[in-house]
């Protein structure tokens, strides 16, 4: 496993969170509607579910502060539902919950102390872990969907260290025993079912 740290994962969050907001502030309504890498999902799914993602970790920061169980979601069904829901906004209106719900986010996990960070949540998945890994889940999803909005950004253009912590994560959920050879970036766009230039490698599906 990479020894990614608490710190390298909000700074990563940081750098995610400005590509995608940056780039979604950058789509008018029929760009908007465009496919997204994702097969079956518009961009506007893509911003509906990374608001939405943004939402639901807050959800867990509050358990973190407060000890109060609040999971994620209330349901997979529910999850899917809410960003079916955003897909039907106008960019104008993703824009505007992608913005808040991120700030929200931001200004929660800020508030956290040294011992909120230390509370065990439950993610979407089932596992039990420290509130530090919500960072972490957070800065998978901006960065990795960042590319996924197909607006020119590419696993290139994501930190080195970051590249590295997400091969080791997906390898180890993939149970993966060797990872292929090759450029970092296109490694990490391969083992997370993203268009890749590998060559000779099979098909592993998509992930997150």
């Amino acid at each position: 496993m990479s020894a990614r740290t608490h710190a390298d994962s909000l700074m990563w969050v940081e750098h995610g969170t400005g590509l995608f907001v940056t780039q979604a502030a950058l789509l008018d309504e029929p760009a908007m509607t465009q496919p997204s890498i994702l097969p079956g999902w518009t961009r506007k799914h893509l911003v509906a579910h990374v608001a939405a993602n943004a939402e639901a970790l807050g959800n867990l920061v509050h358990w973190a502060r407060t000890g109060e169980r609040t999971p994620m979601y209330s349901s997979a069904e529910q999850r899917n539902a809410d960003i079916e829901a955003g897909a039907k906004l106008s960019a104008t209106e993703l824009q505007t919950w992608l913005n808040r719900a991120v700030h929200t986010l931001s200004g929660a996990m800020d508030a956290l102390t040294a011992d909120d960070w230390q509370t065990e949540i439950v993610t979407a998945q089932g596992r039990a872990v420290p509130a530090t890994e919500i960072p972490w889940l957070r800065a998978r999803e901006v960065c990795v969907h960042a590319v996924d909005l197909g607006t020119g950004t590419t696993f290139a253009d994501l930190p080195a260290e970051f590249l590295t912590a997400l091969i080791a994560d997906i390898r180890a959920k993939r149970g993966l025993d060797e990872v292929p050879g090759g450029p970092l970036p296109e490694v990490a766009a391969y083992l997370s079912g993203r268009p890749h230039t590998l060559a000779d490698v099979a098909d592993l599906g998509p992930w997150l």
